[in-house]
């Protein structure tokens, strides 16, 4: 029989969640709609080719080197999201010693300019929660793509634990319109801002 190294192991075991939370979801409908608005913002993202791709780098190596430090990738749920060097970082850690632990690598990452450490202390969230997460992100992400007074294909939406964080390269009327419009879907617990101004 095949034994893998641990790293791969809990990187199976992620990608075994992310797998389950799609199948559990009701309908095709937001996993559709979450592919095409994913599509839909990389082609039209206000961010230079290049600070994209720094930004990709940076949540790569973000995710690396959580997944290395076997304290953090055992004990936390953290996701890592860059946008022109302001990063985003949300998820739960059982101790203050593990989130700071985790906000010290990310702070020592090539290109990273500003943290909101959104990190909340306390127990991981379960599958259900995840899903949960999932198909808040795809009512929000539909409801921004559906308005005429804001590009939906502009703004990121992370959903943790019903808390949805915006991002994107927004003037100050889009971001008011996107919180408007997020603060009013059935399920959203709140709404934080971690968007840069036109």
């Amino acid at each position: 029989m095949l034994t893998l190294p641990l790293h791969l192991k809990r990187l199976f075991l992620k990608l075994s969640a992310v797998f389950l939370i799609l199948l559990t979801l009701q309908g095709c409908t937001a996993v559709a709609v979450v592919a095409v608005t994913t599509g839909a913002s990389m082609a039209t993202d206000r961010r230079s080719i290049g600070n994209q791709i720094d930004d990709q780098s940076i949540e790569v190596e973000a995710y690396n080197e959580i997944t290395k430090n076997e304290s953090l990738s055992d004990n936390t749920n953290l996701q890592v999201i860059s946008l022109n060097g302001s990063v985003l970082v949300v998820g739960q850690a059982p101790t203050e010693h593990l989130r700071d632990q985790a906000i010290k690598i990310i702070n020592s990452i090539n290109g990273v300019v500003r943290i909101h450490n959104q990190i909340r202390i306390g127990n991981l969230t379960s599958i259900t929660t995840k899903t949960n997460d999932v198909w808040l992100t795809s009512k929000v992400k539909s409801a921004l793509f559906a308005s005429d007074e804001v590009s939906g294909r502009t703004i990121k939406v992370i959903t943790e634990n019903a808390e949805v964080f915006l991002m994107g390269l927004v003037t100050q009327k889009e971001a008011n319109t996107a919180v408007d419009i997020t603060r009013n879907i059935s399920g959203v617990n709140s709404v934080y801002k971690a968007f840069e101004y036109l």
